[in-house]
């Protein structure tokens, strides 16, 4: 009887002419031929090469897509009574108080500026004429005096109410003097992003909307303005979006998602399918001529999209292989 290690060490040894026959079989013919530990990878053929695709790299700006929730936080309707100004219907009581309080301000400020003031200024004026003819008193000069600093004080306080309600209604988002010029079918939704991405925002660009209320429907908008206040516990800053609902369908209070673009700046980047990792390292593959390919470690930043950012590794000028990577891959590391 034949011992069964007899038949192991024979297997070994088919084994390992197999393994050696296939290595020389690497290295003759159309076999790509692999140097440099792995790093570079050369072809005999060259229909085997247009197998794999490449791009070629350079910066450019990048715009990441991010969305965020949001609330329709006012809308304008018509006055039916034909009142000069549009109606605010905000979401927030405090806001609508404030809002109606500010036009109040405005309306006295001009009554005080243009009439009270002007007339108390006129018989000031005339009691003092009357005073250097001996027909006005002492006592009538300074009651005149007194009612034109009275109306000046009211000025003063009727500002100071302005500033006030024009704070809070900042502070949340609006701009005053664009509230009073809204027209009728305006919508205002406000959404929070982080106080870092403010200077990343394009102020006029265009956004989506989705709401709840209506599924599977896409409204454009536009990112209008950003709040002059960041929210000191959570540091996101309030972000105006404006759009059109000339039908009347969409509701203060009502809930929105809001998708828009970030602006992340000039950066090198590259296809994500042209970066592979191995044991925590990252790499691409670079076609340096007709046959042949290198692989090039790379430190690389954040995905925007379907693209990754390239801070080191890459001079920008190169042909980066994002086609036919696993393939290059198996070649370089031997699996």
């Amino acid at each position: 009887m034949k011992s069964p290690f007899k038949y192991l060490v024979l297997a070994a040894a088919l084994f390992s002419c197999g393994q050696k026959d296939n290595r020389q079989g690497m290295e003759t013919g159309n076999a790509p031929q692999v140097t440099e530990y792995g790093n570079k990878i050369v072809f005999s053929d060259a229909k085997a090469c247009s197998f794999f695709v490449v791009e070629d790299i350079g910066n450019s700006e990048l715009t990441s897509r991010i969305s965020a929730p949001a609330k329709i936080a006012a809308t304008v309707a018509s006055s039916e009574q034909g009142a000069s100004q549009n109606i605010m219907l905000f979401e927030n009581p405090d806001l609508a108080g404030s809002y109606t309080q500010l036009l109040q301000h405005i309306i006295n400020v001009n009554q005080i500026q243009n009439i009270n003031i002007k007339q108390k200024e006129i018989e000031l004026n005339r009691v003092k004429d009357l005073q250097q003819h001996g027909v006005a008193s002492s006592k009538d000069l300074l009651e005149a005096q007194t009612l034109l600093s009275m109306e000046e004080t009211n000025l003063a306080n009727e500002k100071a109410g302005i500033i006030e309600h024009e704070t809070k209604l900042k502070a949340a988002g609006f701009r005053p003097e664009m509230l009073r010029k809204a027209p009728s079918g305006e919508v205002y939704i406000i959404c929070e992003i982080p106080e870092n991405e403010i200077s990343r925002i394009k102020i006029g660009s265009a956004c989506e909307v989705e709401f709840p209320s209506y599924p599977n429907e896409i409204f454009n908008g536009n990112l209008s303005d950003i709040a002059d206040v960041v929210d000191n516990a959570t540091r996101m800053a309030k972000i105006l979006i404006t759009l059109r609902d000339t039908d009347n369908r969409l509701k203060a209070g009502m809930f929105a998602t809001v998708s828009f673009g970030i602006n992340q700046g000039k950066n090198l980047s590259v296809n994500q399918s042209a970066v592979i990792t191995v044991q925590g390292r990252n790499y691409v593959f670079i076609k340096t001529g007709p046959l042949t390919f290198e692989r090039r470690e790379v430190s690389i930043g954040s995905q925007i999209d379907d693209r990754i950012i390239v801070f080191k590794g890459l001079t920008g000028k190169e042909h980066v292989v994002i086609n036919g990577v696993i393939q290059l891959k198996g070649l370089s590391f031997g699996y």
